[in-house]
């Protein structure tokens, strides 16, 4: 099977800037969020979904109350 074009969650988490956990809450609760192939108990994210959702969902700008 080939997996070309597929990232781990922690691949696909470290690549939006988040964690792991926030990974998963976002494929449970965003309905445009890439939703995962399952190869066992594996999630497998498709990279272009993932770079495209991050480029409609641009990463927050800490404020300085979060600095």
């Amino acid at each position: 099977m080939d997996l070309t074009g597929y990232l781990t969650s922690d691949q696909a988490a470290e690549r939006l800037g988040i964690n792991r956990q926030s990974l998963y809450n976002l494929a449970n609760r965003s309905a445009d969020f890439p939703k995962p192939k399952k190869i066992g108990r594996t999630s497998l994210w498709p990279e272009e979904g993932v770079d495209a959702w991050r480029a409609q969902h641009p990463k927050r700008q800490a404020t300085k109350r979060e600095k």
